[in-house]
């Protein structure tokens, strides 16, 4: 097997994680995700002011302290913080080498740029073959620009164990350990929707894919490492941004349905069974362009009359700036006989975007300040005047595999052409499951819906996604006949209005929602309390369902 692990889920994740997974037990390949669709735009604002930036800059930083560590230890490093500037990224590799008195083979992968007028980047999401290519050449680190976030455990596994195109299952089993690694923590018990029950959720170690010739896996962590890795928590980040049970990938599509998950032991979880099918014949194309200028002022309202309050509000800065772009949301977070002032009062957050950046900017924030005497009893705001900020707007679109440059840069600098796929297929929807056997009946209480089932939720552009699981088969039983799309926008009013599919996944127990444009342009022009919807499935497991009795629901 291939000890696989994890040291960043994201551009900000803990700074230490990869020195701690260097120094706290064995490896033989560290990867780290740094690229997100919100990051892609971060990156680009960055090289527009210095066309040498682009990369992520915090890896650098990281592999300071690292680098030497990491080559006397024998682990490769394959990490996607190139971003829209791999060669960059491997130049100042290369410069810090040559500073810590180290000479690291570096390769690097990129292609994924596609030409979109008017666009701040715009990048094709690329599969694992050109890591691999450069890790069969020798190469200590790879960076990458925008790749799947999976891709950077499946290339190493196709590296170790020579796997070709149309080895769909081991290809597909390893994609599902790059999707339960992908985000560091979130499979040692980090945001676990029961983490009250874990021993030790402080300081949780990072996940490890120990990953089989035949693409199976033991999840797994250091020892001594905070957190915990269950058959639960791995569940729980299965269902992190999943669509269609056919997860579609560059090299492959990993059928979610066929994924088979067992207890190995403390903190080891055996992943298995993961079917695959060829991969669809296009790429995914994420495409940032800059969407306007916006603000925000906040409002306190304090006391009675919250609703006669916020309608002033709302029409002294109408009549103010005028309608266009303006967005009031109040949050009644006041409490009747309250014993403070911060708990018998409410928010009113106040949006303006506008493509001009004056108008979003002082003359809106400045309007608002000046009602604070001239307004409702007690208003005070929690902003300060400031100018308008950019916003971006992403969108997703597709190529087809043949149009895109996928090159690998090798260590001795040569670069190597990674050719398309030849065979590729239309996903086909999975087959409908099996009903579950019946569900428990009898007496109910009325309780939190997760008092019997865990959520994850999370974005994915401008929609989101919540995954619903049971921990037990006659919960999945109930769950499956409860959890309806309509019940689903009866629990979750925003969602009343939206398209919502429903997937089923037995074999995990769990149901999972893609709530179509909840989050309108993408987590970056987003304005919601919860842009990128990583609550949304916790405030789902507060409210109020009747759970049968015999399920063990009652309070």
């Amino acid at each position: 097997m291939i000890r696989i692990g994890n040291a960043s889920g994201f551009y900000g994740d803990r700074f230490a994680a990869v020195e701690e997974m260097l120094t706290g037990g064995e490896l033989d390949v560290l990867t780290g995700d740094y690229l997100a669709e919100l990051t892609m735009l971060i990156l680009a604002r960055d090289r527009a002011r210095d066309a040498g930036l682009g990369y992520a800059r915090t890896f650098l930083r990281q592999l300071e302290g690292s680098l030497g560590l990491a080559l006397d230890k024998g682990v490769r490093i394959v990490v996607n913080a190139g971003g829209l500037n791999p060669a960059g990224l491997a130049a100042a590799i290369t410069r810090l080498g040559d500073r810590l008195g180290l000479a690291p083979r570096i390769g690097y992968v990129t292609g994924d740029k596609v030409p979109a007028p008017g666009a701040l980047a715009a990048n094709v999401y690329l599969g694992a073959f050109g890591i691999a290519e450069c890790l069969s050449a020798g190469a200590d680190v790879v960076v990458t620009g925008r790749v799947t976030d999976a891709s950077l455990v499946v290339g190493p596994a196709i590296d170790r164990y020579r796997w070709g195109r149309t080895d769909y299952d081991a290809l597909a089993g390893a994609t599902v350990a790059g999707h339960i690694l992908e985000c560091g923590a979130q499979a040692t018990g980090g945001n676990f929707a029961f983490f009250t029950e874990l021993a030790d959720v402080h300081h949780p170690g990072f996940p490890i894919a120990e990953v089989a010739a035949d693409g199976s896996c033991v999840v797994t962590k250091h020892p001594g490492t905070g957190g915990a890795v269950t058959v639960q928590t791995v569940t729980a980040q299965l269902l992190y941004e999943l669509g269609p049970p056919g997860y579609l990938g560059p090299d492959v599509v990993a059928h979610f349905d066929t994924i088979a998950l067992a207890d190995a032991g403390p903190d080891r979880v055996a992943v298995s069974g993961v079917r695959g099918s060829p991969p669809p014949p296009t790429l995914k194309v994420g495409r940032n362009t800059l969407g306007g200028y916006r603000n925000t002022m906040t409002f306190v309202l304090t006391g009675l009359d919250i609703e006669a309050k916020a309608r002033l509000v709302r029409e002294q800065l109408t009549d103010a700036v005028g309608r266009d772009g303006l967005e009031f949301v109040l949050a009644r977070t006041d409490h009747p006989d309250a014993d403070s002032t911060e708990t018998a009062s409410a928010l009113l957050h106040v949006h303006l975007t506008d493509a001009d950046p004056a108008r979003a900017g002082r003359a809106f924030s400045q309007a608002a300040v000046e009602l604070t005497l001239a307004s409702y009893p007690g208003c005070t705001l929690t902003t300060r005047p400031g100018d308008a900020t950019p916003f971006g707007v992403f969108t997703a679109g597709s190529v087809p595999q043949e149009d895109v440059a996928h090159v690998a840069v090798l260590p001795s600098g040569e670069r190597v052409a990674i050719p398309a796929p030849r065979r590729t297929a239309q996903a086909a929807p999975s087959p409908r499951p099996a009903r579950p056997g019946p569900a428990p009946a009898g007496a109910t209480f009325r309780v939190p819906l997760g008092t019997v089932v865990g959520a994850r939720s999370g974005d994915k552009g401008g929609d989101a996604n919540v995954g619903v699981w049971a921990r037990g088969e006659r919960a999945y039983a109930w769950l499956h006949g409860y959890l309806t799309v309509d019940e689903l926008r009866k629990l979750l009013p925003e969602a009343a209005d939206l398209d919502i599919d429903r997937y089923e996944l037995p074999n995990l127990w769990a149901l999972n929602f893609v709530l179509h444009g909840l989050l309108g342009a993408g987590v970056a022009a987003s304005t919601r309390f919860d842009p990128q919807a990583k609550a949304l499935g916790e405030w789902l497991r507060t409210r109020l369902v009747d759970v049968p009795v015999a399920l063990g629901a009652a309070p």
